[in-house]
């Protein structure tokens, strides 16, 4: 979905009808870049840019995603997510179109525009280049993989805490993580989030829920109680980072095994001194030597505290921004409150 920075996404072909201004909290991390304005389109319109959707680029549970060339000057690209039809996804499709509209972010996927003229819904979103974690975490080096963790910190941090609405996301995993032509990372994927008082806690409707999240990345508490909370983003955070670190999969189909299993007896004792044997064992072999034994002592630090059992001993993504700020001086920071170039 592109990566330019859009202050206002203009169509100089279409008469598109309403336009919507999504909200404007702001703050040092809020990451709002100026006034932007969400279109709505025609079906008519969504056919075109997409030349009848001929180009699938993705797909998810229950929608599909294709290549869009937007009218206007620049010709710039889109991607278009369509929502498979049925009464649940039509609530699940306004539910995430409700939720999108609120959000403005540097790492959180921009939405240009929607449409809601039939029940297949459609969003119009920019186009990140360069796939998504899951797919090219094996070719990122040590330095694009601590930012990558800050950057995905900073966009739950702008979640948890920064929005008018607290937003949970839910489904926090390397293939919702996309990565623009920098390889700075964009959260996508909002079908699962939780806003409002449901983002603190929202207990179970009935003992047959449903359960939503991805096998190695879904918080066991969530699991085990369907109770959501921010803490839940904060555990799959913790994956990730140990994804980041090991390069190895959260979870292996065939074996049957989580990595959290796999490492975590490794995890203990790993900030005593004497430590960086353990440490080095654990870094992904395919950076051959190339990365910072400190700094990753630090996200296995970290990635040990979101993982742990206790929903209180794990901290805020505010507090692991913290963390990464002060024991990780060699990201490329170009402020306290900026984003740190994650080029490969």
């Amino acid at each position: 979905m592109g990566s330019s920075c859009l202050r206002c996404f203009k169509l100089e072909c279409c008469k598109s009808t309403s336009t919507v201004r999504p909200d404007q909290s702001k703050g040092k991390d809020g990451g709002v870049e100026g006034e932007v304005f969400v279109r709505k389109f025609r079906w008519e319109e969504i056919e075109f840019f997409t030349k009848g959707f001929s180009r699938l680029i993705g797909r998810g549970g229950f929608s599909n995603v294709y290549l869009a060339k937007l009218s206007g000057s620049d010709q710039r690209q889109g991607a278009v997510k369509i929502h498979a039809r049925s009464d649940r996804l039509n609530q699940v499709f306004k539910q995430e179109l409700d939720i999108l509209l609120r959000l403005r972010h540097h790492n959180i996927v921009k939405l240009l525009g929607y449409c809601d003229d039939l029940d297949e819904g459609a969003m119009v979103f920019e186009y990140v280049p360069n796939g998504n974690l899951q797919e090219k975490l094996h070719l990122l080096s040590w330095k694009t993989r601590t930012a990558i963790a800050f950057q995905l910190a900073q966009a739950i941090e702008y979640l948890h805490e920064k929005c008018t609405l607290q937003i949970v996301h839910g489904d926090i995993k390397p293939s919702n993580v996309l990565l623009d032509e920098y390889f700075n990372c964009k959260l996508c994927d909002f079908g699962s989030a939780k806003m409002g008082f449901s983002s603190t806690v929202k207990p179970p409707l009935c003992s047959k829920q449903v359960m939503v999240g991805s096998p190695g990345y879904t918080d066991p508490h969530y699991l085990r109680t369907g109770l959501a909370s921010k803490k839940n983003d904060v555990y799959s955070l913790g994956v990730i980072m140990l994804e980041l670190v090991t390069g190895m999969k959260a979870f292996c189909p065939e074996r049957g095994q989580l990595l959290t299993s796999i490492v975590a007896p490794c995890l203990r004792d790993i900030d005593q001194h004497g430590a960086e044997e353990k440490v080095a064992a654990l870094v992904d072999p395919r950076l051959c030597g190339e990365f910072d034994l400190e700094e990753a002592r630090v996200l296995l630090s970290i990635a040990a505290l979101c993982l742990h059992q206790s929903l209180t001993v794990r901290p805020s993504a505010a507090q692991i921004i913290e963390i990464i700020k002060e024991k990780i001086t060699s990201m490329d920071l170009q402020g306290k409150d900026s984003l740190p170039l994650a080029t490969k």
